[in-house]
């Protein structure tokens, strides 16, 4: 059974300081072939499709097409600041590795 990723309420906040729903726009989390480990993160501002999931609150939502869901199954998206940047991250339980730049990762 899938599972939707969850999404923080640190990353709906961010989602919110720079004003995506506002102007309409989702944050759009996919999965692509490619990347250091195999797959790869693809995290963009965008707008929703019709077979998209949505996962929202209020104007600001994040967006899931449903090639990716089955690799974000029981995912959890965030938002972190570190001394390194602020960036969203996906804490996601079926990657078996990931690299270093932690936008890419296997399964």
């Amino acid at each position: 059974m899938q599972l939707p990723p969850k999404v923080t309420p640190r990353a709906f906040e961010r989602l919110a300081e720079i004003g995506a729903g506002d102007e309409g726009k989702a944050l759009r989390v996919a999965v692509e072939g490619g990347g250091c480990s195999g797959f790869q993160y693809d995290i963009r501002l965008d707008e929703p499709a019709d077979d998209d999931l949505v996962i929202g609150e209020g104007a600001e939502r994040v967006v899931v097409d449903p090639v990716s869901l089955p690799f974000l199954s029981g995912a959890v998206i965030d938002f972190s600041e570190e001394l390194i940047g602020a960036r969203f991250v996906i804490e996601n339980p079926n990657a078996s590795s990931s690299c270093g730049c932690g936008t890419s990762f296997s399964m």
